[in-house]
């Protein structure tokens, strides 16, 4: 599988982004699956049903099932990204949003309104920049919202080429 990484800082656009991309590259036909790093406390499952009852007596871990989904819950510390990716099934890309010190290379998404410097001057696992304002930096710059334009660019980077 391959891997690329959108990373940036609060509210740069980097799941709009990501949403962006799934769409356009599933939409040229490659498998892509996706990977988010949260930084708080998350919940996917909602209080009372009774995936969140057998979490809350002690399980630990809750495999919920429908005739179109499944969704594995585990209670403890997080694997690192290696072994969480290793839990996917074979997909042509994953895109992993966050996950800003791990070894897979990225775009930075980058929003002016947020005031926030850029992280790629200072990391090179960043090999362009995604922004909504004019930015000088030692890589490939886009227009936050050229997503087909960035698409391209992710393919080329993986080895997938662009279709």
């Amino acid at each position: 599988m391959k891997v690329f990484g959108v990373v940036g800082w609060k509210n740069s656009g980097k799941t709009g982004l990501m949403e962006r991309l799934v769409a356009e590259i599933s939409g040229r036909g490659f498998s892509v699956s996706t990977v988010k790093h949260a930084h708080h406390a998350f919940d996917p499952d909602q209080e009372g049903k009774d995936s969140w009852r057998h979490r809350k007596a002690g399980a630990r871990e809750v495999l919920v099932a429908s005739g179109t989904r499944w969704a594995l819950m585990h209670e403890g510390p997080a694997p690192e990204l290696g072994e969480l990716l290793g839990k996917l099934a074979p997909v042509d890309l994953v895109l992993v949003e966050g996950y800003k010190r791990e070894g897979h290379t990225r775009i930075e998404a980058h929003r002016g309104v947020t005031g926030a410097g850029l992280l790629a001057p200072e990391d090179s696992g960043i090999v362009a920049v995604a922004s909504d304002v004019p930015v000088e930096v030692g890589v490939p710059v886009f227009d936050l919202d050229d997503t087909a334009g960035i698409a391209d660019f992710v393919l080329r980077e993986v080895g997938l080429g662009a279709v």
